[in-house]
């Protein structure tokens, strides 16, 4: 049986590999400290689309992860999937950049651990917020391809301390294999979204807001609702990964991206044309925005026989259908 080590794994990406590899009858060991504000679930509470226990191949730890790589360094695994990280969304990031900041920290050690216990293949997820703001503006944006990192020629300032701490990441994977031989794929996960993320996000806020404005006629927005993204859908980005983590050894990346610009007032627009809701849109411009259009290349995806099959008006439906059904809003 392979095996295969998941930290941050009771958040909503974490959630997703894991009913992946579990399905797949791997050894899955899910580390999780269930931190407040992340998004990650006690699976003793049951995960809300499924139950991890009724797996015998599962194995959790309500542990910080760098307290876990301390105590356990000889562990052998064929896959480390490193997601653990402190993010919490744009107010997080904006408002507490210092906390955020412990991601240096956490990755340090994650590579560290990786020089002693030497898994087959890490997988480290990295973050659309390391590539260039200058790339991102009003008066100058376009898809961000891969390149657009290259730590020999151009680097540019990424998106706060978050960006910065996933672009060491990133250089610390290079040089784990340059220097140890240590075999890993770097992904850079755009908006990615799905039915059980945790409210703090875009997508389950905006899902929600939409349901609610059925009675209330009004949907907040953020700004002024003009800025971009790309979403992607959670299965599409699980998919991504599974096609391409055999492929690359590097330390290389590869974003996890439609290509596809989306203004959050077109979001809410097409939540009102699958609900038929009459209502009014809101601007919040005091609230935190981040940059004005970020969306990712999808030619190195291509390349790899890589497709979003998702389109983002279905992800929408999927996740008002959702929460229509919970009611836990």
């Amino acid at each position: 049986m392979k095996k295969v080590l998941i930290t941050g794994a009771a958040g909503f990406v974490g959630r997703r590999f894991c009913k992946y590899f579990l399905d797949k009858k791997y050894q899955v060991t899910a580390i999780d400290n269930l931190r407040k504000f992340t998004g990650a679930i006690d699976p003793k509470k049951n995960w809300p689309l499924f139950n991890p226990y009724d797996y015998k191949n599962f194995k959790f730890f309500k542990n910080d992860c760098v307290e876990w790589f301390k105590k356990n360094r000889n562990k052998k695994f064929d896959y480390v999937l490193h997601l653990a990280a402190i993010v919490g969304g744009r107010e997080m990031i904006e408002n507490n950049p210092l906390a955020v900041a412990q991601d240096l920290t956490i990755d340090s050690k994650f590579w560290e651990w990786c020089l002693i216990s030497k898994p087959k293949k890490t997988l480290y997820f990295s973050s659309s917020a390391c590539y260039p703001l200058n790339l991102q503006n009003k008066k100058y944006f376009r898809l961000l391809k891969e390149e657009d990192v290259n730590f020999k020629k151009n680097l540019g300032v990424p998106d706060y301390t978050y960006g910065w701490a996933k672009l060491t990441g990133e250089y610390l994977a290079k040089i784990a294999y340059e220097k140890h031989g240590i075999k890993s794929v770097c992904y850079r996960p755009f908006s990615g979204y799905g039915e059980d993320q945790d409210i703090n996000y875009p997508f389950p806020n905006l899902c929600k807001n939409i349901i609610l404005a059925e009675k209330k006629k009004i949907v907040n927005v953020w700004g002024d609702g003009k800025q971009m993204r790309d979403f992607i859908y959670i299965d599409d980005c699980v998919n991504a990964v599974v096609k391409s983590m055999d492929k690359i050894n590097d330390g290389s990346p590869l974003n996890l991206s439609t290509g596809i610009f989306t203004s959050f007032i077109d979001f809410i627009k097409t939540g009102k044309k699958i609900t038929g809701y009459k209502f009014n849109i809101k601007t919040k411009k005091s609230k935190p925005v981040g940059v004005f259009a970020r969306a990712g290349s999808t030619d190195k995806q291509k390349k790899m026989g890589i497709k979003s099959k998702i389109s983002l008006e279905e992800g929408i439906k999927k996740g008002l259908d959702y929460y229509q059904k919970v009611k836990n809003y």
